[in-house]
């Protein structure tokens, strides 16, 4: 266990060579040259204030900090780090170590009350970091405060993950058909027809590709690699895994979505007021242009369509143009009916999840929990397999 006094050292200057005759007061006479090393356990174990015991629990959170950025966390992931245990912190006026379980109890069943998975989140935080506080400071906080370390976060208040909590329910097939061809029927009578195509373009390679919305705004023309695989891929920021932060990863086109984004480059992307003709600039631009272009008059790389303006305008199409049992659409969904389709269309789970860039099969898995198989069909094709591997080796099993 380590303990910060034993590791902040105090280097003393020199002492001052006395004569022969002089002796020193106070203490031990020290060599001439030589610098006396006083590490912090022999100063006085005076008491501390409120305020010096703030002070040490922003250290321990700042080296928290610096502990999980060593670890290969993401800076996004870094600032969340924290700020649950800040939040409840501020609420009590108390540093982590005097909170109990009774604290954390009234403050998420009162003020603090969130969704099921956001309380599970929070708390799962606060848990780690009482980890980190155990291991590296639980000897010194004894016995700077003599209050013994242990996490508010007990076997009858954590929450613990049961699944998910809501059960996305893609549209069908024929219902995507529909809601598609709808959507792309009134583009020309569209107040603003440029910004409808964009939208319309924008949630239909959502769905064929199965990129996420945040994944989707960030493409930029130059990331668009026509040449790539049979059809083409684009290269988009993907989420990550474990916190790692994002990571260049190609998404495919697939042949309509490479029909779509050709018709998009050659007939309306040039439209906008930017350049599009500059590598960097966004596929999907804003119409809104920066304050400082637009002072100066000159064309530049435009901004990109932030993913909030994009899930407005799904959600407002999706409001229009829907039918059947769904009726409220978002890009995540329709990333679950990409999902969902190919593997009803025979794509395998390994393809699956390739396409939509997870790092574990479970997680693809889950995805197509409303997915229609039919077993006794798969069966038939496994044994079809079967005997077409006898017929090949001649009978021979190996």
């Amino acid at each position: 266990m380590n303990d910060s006094r034993s590791r902040l050292l105090s280097v003393v200057q020199p002492a001052t060579p006395f004569g022969p005759a002089e002796t020193p007061v106070g203490g031990p006479l020290l060599e001439p040259g030589l610098a006396d090393v006083v590490t912090l356990q022999r100063r006085k174990a005076a008491e501390v204030s409120d305020g010096d015991e703030e002070s040490f629990f922003l250290d321990t959170l700042a080296e928290y900090r610096w502990a999980r950025d060593a670890a290969g966390l993401a800076a996004t992931t870094l600032d969340r780090l924290t700020k649950p245990v800040l939040e409840i912190c501020e609420h009590y006026g108390l540093v982590p170590w005097r909170l109990t379980p009774r604290h954390v109890d009234q403050y998420f069943a009162g003020s603090g009350k969130r969704a099921r998975s956001t309380v599970r989140q929070k708390m799962n935080i606060i848990d780690s970091y009482f980890a980190f506080l155990e291991q590296r400071y639980a000897g010194e906080i004894a016995r700077r405060y003599g209050v013994a370390v242990e996490s508010p976060a007990d076997p009858f208040n954590r929450p613990r993950h049961r699944g998910d909590f809501g059960l996305r329910v893609p549209l069908s097939q024929r219902a995507a058909r529909e809601f598609f061809g709808r959507w792309r029927d009134s583009l020309d009578q569209a107040r603003k027809p440029l910004i409808a195509r964009r939208d319309y373009v924008m949630g239909k390679i959502t769905y064929i590709s199965g990129v996420r919305a945040a994944e989707l705004c960030g493409v930029r023309i130059g990331d668009l690699h026509w040449e790539s695989g049979q059809w083409g891929r684009f290269l988009v920021n993907g989420k990550g895994a474990r916190g790692s932060g994002p990571r260049l990863r190609g998404a495919y086109m697939f042949e309509k979505g490479r029909d779509l984004l050709w018709w998009w480059i050659e007939a309306v992307r040039g439209d906008f007021t930017d350049d599009p003709e500059d590598p960097g600039a966004p596929l999907f631009p804003s119409e809104r242009i920066p304050a400082a272009v637009s002072a100066l008059n000159v064309t530049g790389p435009g901004i990109a369509v932030t993913p909030s303006t994009f899930r407005r305008a799904l959600k407002v199409a999706g409001d229009r143009f829907l039918t059947g049992p769904v009726q409220h659409l978002h890009p995540h969904l329709l990333r679950h009916a990409a999902a969902t389709h190919s593997y009803e269309r025979g794509m395998s789970l390994w393809e699956v999840q390739k396409m939509l860039g997870h790092d574990r099969p479970t997680t693809t898995v889950s995805y197509l929990a409303t997915a229609h198989a039919d077993t006794e069909k798969a069966s038939l094709a496994a044994a079809g397999r079967a005997v077409q591997r006898l017929t090949m080796d001649k009978g021979n099993l190996r």
